[in-house]
């Protein structure tokens, strides 16, 4: 099965997410997404740049987090993630060695 990305102007990308653009600008800046350049220089998201934005909005909502906040937080909850997959494998290849 193959996998489909689509992409949104800015425009659509606000009006997808609620963000205000002033909004999109600071989330940006802080590194939580990352736009594609376009050839002509406009920005575009793509589906994972929605769903991080869709998360930090909750996180927003029911932390009253500020951007800056929240960039942390995703960038923490991601290293966790991380860690905990990495312990996953690591206790899968320690568990060959014991049994």
């Amino acid at each position: 099965m193959a996998n489909v990305t689509f992409t949104l102007t800015v425009t659509e990308f606000c009006l997808h997410t609620g963000v205000s653009e002033e909004e999109l600008d600071e989330i940006v800046g802080l590194g939580v997404i990352q736009p594609d350049e376009s050839p002509d220089a406009h920005w575009l998201f793509d589906d994972r740049a929605v769903t991080i934005v869709h998360r930090a909005l909750r996180l927003r909502r029911e932390l009253a987090l500020d951007w800056p906040g929240i960039a942390v937080t995703l960038t923490l909850i991601d290293e966790n993630e991380r860690l905990k997959q990495e312990n996953r494998l690591l206790l899968q290849r320690l568990q060959r060695f014991i049994n």
